[in-house]
């Protein structure tokens, strides 16, 4: 039954009608449309294929644990994640770490957010699979989240794990890790919250620590002023394990949401 119940799923996630919505009920394409001004996008969204497993929860766990990034309405963290403290994760790939968190501190609410539908529909799976309450999945552009969706000084942490590094000079610009987007998310950030970066490329690396040093509002966990060494609660990633094994060198950087002159 189960073999039969998956062929049908691929077969309407293969061959849906010209113009139908792939997945009507789950994320939207382009969810905020054209309601923000053009600017350069720090990520690149990816095309490759919906598993039958994963378009399954898309369509049972979206209405559920999903939300579109449209810019037109400020969340209700509390009401979202009944209260816990939340933390934003900045482009999880395919959710296993994210889940794997989510599993080891029940107690904090993981707002994750991504543009890859297939991740998005791993990640669902992966939540309803361990009975897991405190993820939520966004779908589209952390900055129009940030600016437009959140409320200042609602959250408890920022996460951005490997993003990517645009590696040649003249798109350096499209990074996200730059003093507007620090700003940004520092206004939405309560005081003492952290900031969690990982990267394996050693010159993005180099201006994280450089950018973040130099702005007001974020103050170096490390007495030495330096990189971090991978807390414990972030899980090892399939990803950085294959770059590990090539000699690639990953750095994490944490850095604190300082206190505000008035307090």
């Amino acid at each position: 039954m189960s073999e039969i119940r998956e062929s049908a799923v691929e077969t309407a996630v293969s061959f849906r009608p010209k113009g139908e919505p792939r997945f009507p009920e789950g994320p939207a394409p382009d969810p905020a449309g054209s309601h923000f001004e053009r600017r350069i996008r720090s990520f690149q969204p990816r095309r490759s294929r919906v598993t039958p497993g994963q378009a399954d929860a898309l369509r049972r766990l979206w209405s559920r644990w999903g939300l579109d990034i449209d810019g037109q309405r400020v969340l209700d963290l509390g009401e979202l994640f009944g209260g816990l403290p939340v933390v934003l994760e900045i482009g999880f790939g395919m959710g296993e770490a994210t889940a794997q968190m989510a599993a080891d501190d029940p107690s904090t609410g993981i707002l994750a957010v991504d543009v890859h539908t297939p991740g998005q529909g791993n990640l669902l799976a992966l939540a309803d699979r361990a009975g897991l309450t405190n993820v939520r999945v966004a779908n589209g552009d952390a900055i129009i989240l940030l600016r437009e969706m959140l409320a200042p000084d609602a959250l408890d942490g920022v996460r951005v794990y490997f993003p990517d590094p645009w590696p040649k000079k003249r798109h350096h610009k499209r990074r996200l890790i730059q003093p507007e987007f620090l700003t940004l998310a520092a206004s939405r950030m309560k005081p003492g919250a952290v900031l969690h970066c990982a990267t394996d490329w050693e010159p993005y690396a180099e201006q994280m620590l450089d950018v973040l040093s130099a702005h007001p509002d974020f103050e170096n966990t490390q007495a030495d002023g330096g990189y971090a060494p991978r807390p414990a609660f972030r899980p090892l990633t399939r990803f950085e394990g294959q770059g590990l094994d090539k000699g690639h060198v990953v750095h994490d950087l944490l850095f604190r949401r300082a206190a505000r002159a008035a307090e």
